[in-house]
């Protein structure tokens, strides 16, 4: 299987900006391969951006952000108030603010939804991600749900155990709104992990997995 890995240098910087139409989206679908990469290169800056929140979810996002960047460089955690579920009506609100991300930060990798996602507000924030992002390893993830649209991504990450369970644990920890949701389980964010791991023949078992529509090598 081919690989395909950033530069190995130990004093390299890579930018990432990592994109989420709710909360808990970016910790679901990237927050593995986030803490992986923390791990691997020390001078990876974040830019991270939640467009839709409340007041209680805005603190639980901060919450998790923190603790997923812990150790990693900041340039900043943005949490905004587009209304849930309505994305496609308030577009130009959101194409506006893609204007503002695209002078404050120039990424070497975007992580956002993906394009096929039966959700119309992580959809939305696919299609403006590449509508902003034209020169860019863009990577889109994936969100279990009763919707069964995760489809076949072809772009893997393997992660270990202690990755794996660190990514889970501080899901499950912080996102107190979400318990009541039957799919917002431990066993459902173990059992896509370890599905993809399977798919990708990863030596830990574990993996996350992301849809890659170009790539340059």
């Amino acid at each position: 299987m081919l690989k395909l890995q950033f530069d190995e240098t130990d004093d390299s910087t890579y930018r990432v900006l990592c994109l989420g139409a709710h909360c808990d989206d970016i910790e679901i679908g990237c927050g593995g391969t986030i803490l992986k990469l923390i791990e691997m290169y020390p001078n990876v800056v974040f830019y991270w951006v939640v467009f839709s929140s409340s007041e209680v979810r805005s603190k639980e996002a901060f919450t998790s952000a923190d603790r997923f960047l812990k150790g990693a460089n900041i340039e900043n955690i943005v949490v905004k108030n587009f209304r849930n579920s309505f994305f496609p009506f308030v577009g130009a609100e959101i194409k506006e603010y893609f204007e503002e991300i695209k002078q404050a930060f120039s990424p070497n990798l975007v992580f956002t939804h993906y394009q096929k996602d039966a959700h119309q507000d992580h959809r939305l924030i696919s299609d403006l991600t590449w509508n902003s992002f034209r020169d860019h390893l863009i990577l889109e993830y994936e969100i279990p749900k009763y919707d069964g649209d995760i489809g076949n991504p072809n772009f893997f990450v393997h992660l270990d155990q202690a990755i794996c369970q660190r990514k889970i644990q501080t899901i499950l920890d912080v996102f107190e709104t979400q318990k009541e949701r039957q799919w917002f389980t431990e066993d459902t964010f173990q059992a896509l992990l370890r599905l993809r791991g399977v798919e990708s023949n990863s030596p830990s078992k574990f993996a996350e997995a992301f849809h890659c529509r170009k790539v340059v090598m």
